[in-house]
This record gives structure tokens, sequence and C-alpha cells, in this order.
């Protein structure tokens, strides 16, 4: 038997890192919220983060036979067509991201080379991005082996830069610093006079679970973790309590160095910190060159990972037979590359749609594609919760060597983080400040009509299936927990005969 738990709680640690801090979380949703977004985003941590996390590690000791990704999770109490669902509900959010994603590749470059922001069209940011997207879907089909250590210097130095920021503000405070902002608890009141409604803010705290989200990508790892379940559940509460507070220190300081009002979803970091170098003394256009560096650095690196790696996930881990063998057919670097292609095709219109809405503003575009990056990034993990929720009800007779507490507190979880998703679901998906037409189109439309032919294509696969073979329909569509417990239950009717008998 090959033993795979090779990793200690310290890489654990620095993967979960990895995989959910970034910077531009802080600097979107202070522009958004100001610093109200601090609180925001550790009580997040807290209700959301750790016990999502939790959640995916009793998922992943239930199918400890498996690598247990999403599809296998939800296929526990839920069965294949919710499974599939899911599964193509994260390959789907991240078309979305990559539409938040791409502009700031433009952006980052012009920061790095010119030190300052120009004025760029929408249109022509959407050309770009097409461009660079084609390229990076060109690459990605062929192997890029190097794109790891990009990514990983990129997030390494993303990290850093945003500890430095923190340690340079809080040496700014104790020397004495005027703040631009209000760093009181009473600054980070939901004010309406300010033009932040309650809806606006639920909308907002959107981004703010999405940013704190990425455990599914980590909980894979439990069978790999040398101390088993015990040791994964303790260094994921750490890290998540570490992500929590450095998003819930680092937001609250970017009021130190400048006010709400003279940041957007643009230039917030280069303004940030270079008026946090020139505080000290140093120069404010060196300083922006080289954070251009680093977050141009992360995002080609994000980028690449991202174009590659869900669209294999995806097309690798749902039963054969819903796609054509030629649209899941791997080349020698195992990427599906007419899948690869068939994403780019839907992403291009989603990355023009939003510049009609956008007219000539660069931020206008980032907040409608964050917004919309946000809402979708809430369906997968709240179907995770819906499994999670039939599974305690109905299935929590099936072994697994983790439990979060007993029936009723994972039950009374569940419930609670469905309910939050769905209100911050719908606030994201109807922006007050968005025109009409542009929600219905881009945020309803895009929704529906790409959700709508996932399952009406699931439902063509089962047809099919029934004709070909009734038994493997049966066996799709049921969750596996139920066959667990029916085998359970004939064990203990069987032991229980047995011990009739012999009495």
């Amino acid at each position: 038997m090959n033993d795979r738990k090779n990793i200690g709680g310290f890489i654990l640690f620095t993967m979960v890192i990895a995989a959910v801090f970034n910077f531009r979380n802080v600097i979107n949703n202070y522009v958004s919220i100001g610093t109200l977004a601090a609180p925001a985003f550790f009580v997040a941590t807290i209700v959301y983060f750790i016990p999502f996390t939790l959640i995916i590690a009793e998922f992943v000791s239930l199918n400890r036979n498996s690598e247990s990704g999403v599809y296998q999770w939800v296929r526990s109490s839920l069965g294949g067509r919710w499974a599939f669902f899911t599964a193509f509900c994260y390959w789907f959010v991240n078309l979305f991201y990559f539409i938040s994603l791409l502009p700031l590749v433009l952006v980052y470059a012009v920061y790095m080379i010119l030190g300052r922001g120009v004025q760029v069209e929408a249109w022509a940011i959407a050309v770009f991005s097409i461009t660079v997207f084609f390229l990076a879907t060109w690459v990605s089909t062929r192997g890029a082996k190097w794109i790891g250590k990009v990514t990983s210097f990129g997030a390494t130095l993303m990290l850093g830069m945003a500890l430095i920021f923190i340690v340079g503000a809080v040496v700014a405070l104790l020397g004495g610093i005027t703040p631009a902002n209000d760093l009181s608890i009473a600054g980070m009141k939901l004010d309406p006079g300010s033009g932040l409604t309650t809806w606006a803010f639920l909308g907002t705290l959107a981004w703010i679970i999405q940013g704190v989200g990425g455990a599914e990508s980590i909980g894979v790892y439990l069978n790999d973790l040398r101390g088993g379940a015990k040791a994964f559940v303790r260094t994921i509460v750490i890290a998540g309590l570490t992500i929590g507070l450095v998003y819930t220190v680092g937001t609250w300081l970017m009021a130190v160095f400048v006010d709400k009002s003279e940041v957007g979803y643009e230039n917030g970091v280069f303004v940030t910190m270079a008026a946090a170098a020139e505080h000290f003394g140093m120069s404010g256009d060196v300083t922006i060159r080289i954070v251009g560096v680093i977050m141009l650095a992360a995002t080609l690196g994000g980028l690449m990972i991202w174009t590659s790696a869900p669209v294999k996930i995806f097309f690798s881990e749902i039963p054969q037979g819903i796609f054509g063998p030629k649209v899941v057919a791997l080349n020698e670097q195992g990427v599906p590359v007419r899948g690869a292609w068939i994403q780019f095709a839907i992403v291009v219109p989603l990355l023009v749609i939003p510049t009609l809405g956008a007219g000539s503003s660069i931020d206008a575009l980032l907040k409608i594609v964050i917004n919309m990056t946000a809402a979708t990034a809430l369906l997968p993990p709240a179907l995770i919760l819906v499994a999670y929720w039939k599974l305690r009800k109905s299935y929590d007779s099936a072994s697994r060597s983790f439990m979060m507490g007993r029936r009723g507190l994972g039950l009374g979880v569940a419930t609670f983080l469905v309910l939050l998703f769905t209100v911050c679901f719908v606030a994201a998906t109807f922006p007050e400040d968005q025109a009409l037409w542009l929600t219905l189109v881009y945020n309803v439309g895009g929704v529906v009509v790409f959700l709508g032919a996932a399952l009406a294509w699931y439902e063509r696969y089962i047809r099919r299936l029934r004709a070909e073979d009734p038994e493997a329909a049966r066996r799709e569509l049921m969750p596996s927990a139920h066959e667990q417990s029916e085998r359970n239950a004939q064990e203990d009717a069987a032991l229980l005969a047995a011990g009739t008998g012999g009495a």
C-alpha cells in the first residue's frame, strides 16, 4: 500500500495561504465599503471559511478511497446529476474569474512600465484581454511547467508586500501620523449618508466571502498530510485565522495613508503603496513600478494556471459519455485541447458584454466584472453546503473518520450558511447602481443560459444511458452514501440475525 502522507503541517499552512490570500481583495473591498470591510473580513473567516473547510474535511474523509474532488463530494449525498452540476459550476465560475483577471494584466503592465495609469477605453481593454487570453490558451495547451514557478514567485512577493505594508502602517501610526480616514470603530459603521446602503453592503459581502474562499482546493490534500484529520483541522484553523487577521488588519490600515475617495479598483494598490513609501522618504515612482512587477507576475501566473487547470479538472472528472471523446481527449501534456478552446470561445463574449455598460471607465468595467465574479463564485460552495446538509440529514450514519460535531450542529451550520449565501448572491447579482439591461443580460442571463444548458446536456446523457444500461443510470443518479448506508444496514441486520440465532 502506498503511503501518501508526505506533507507536514507547515507545508499545508503555506498552501492554504497561497490558495486563499490575494492583496487585491483588500484593495477592492476598501474601495467599495471602506474600513467596514475589516471586521467583515474577520467575521467571514469565522462564520464561513473555517466551518466550510471543516465540511470539506468531512467530505474528504467520507470519500477517502478516491481523490475526493468536488464531483465525488456532492455525489455522496445528492447523486450524479447535482455532482455534475456542481463540477460544471466550478468551471463556469472560472469563466467570470477570467473577466476580472484579464483587464488587470494591462493595468499592471502599464504601471510597471510608465509608473502611472493611463486612460484606456473599455473596448480597447476588452480587445487586449482577448488577445492575452488567446496567447494564454495557446501556451497552456502546450504545457507550461515554468508557470508554477511564476505563480509561486508572484504569490510570495504579494504576501511579502502585504506584510511590509502592515508593518509600515503600524510604524507610521506609532510615529504620530494622522490617518487619512477614521480608524475608530465608529468609522466602520454602515453609514447610509455616505451612499453605502445595506443592499450594497450585502452585495460587497459576496466579494468578501469570495476573498476568503479556496478551501475546496486544499481539502483534497487531507490524505497526504501527516497526522490525518486532526492535524488537518488544526492547521486549517490556524491558517484561516491568519488569513482573516491579515485581511482584517490590512484593510483597516489602508486608511492610514489614503482616503477611500482617492483610490479605485484600478489604481488602489499603487496609490496606497506610493503614499506609504513617500511617508518613509522613499520614491513613490520607483515603488509603483516595483508593485507593478509584483502584481503582474502574480496575475500572469494565476492566469496561466487557471487557463488550463479548471478545464482539465472538469473534463476529466465528470463521467465518460457526457461529452464526446474529441472534446475530452487529452494531448501529450494532459490538457483537453478542444475543451480549452471551447473555454476561450465562451470567454470572448463575456469579455465584450460588460464593456457596453462600462463606457470609457476602467473602474466601472472592473466593478461590473468583480461583482459578477463574486456572485457566481458563491454557487459551487452553496451546492456543497446543500450536499452537506443532505448528508447530515439523511446519511449521517455513513462511515467517515472526521465529523464536524453532532448531527444537529452540522445541520445548523449548513442551514445558516446556505441562507447567507442566498442573500449575498441575490444582492451581488442585482447591484443597485448597475443598468437594468446589463443586470438582466449579463448577471441573470449568463447564469440562466449556461447553467440551464448544463442541466439539459446532462439530461441528454442520462436518457442515452437509461436506454443503453438502466442499472448504470440508476447507480449514476444514486447518492454514493446511500449505497454505503444500505451496506451498513445489511451488515447490522446480519449481525442481529446471527446474535438472535446464537441465543
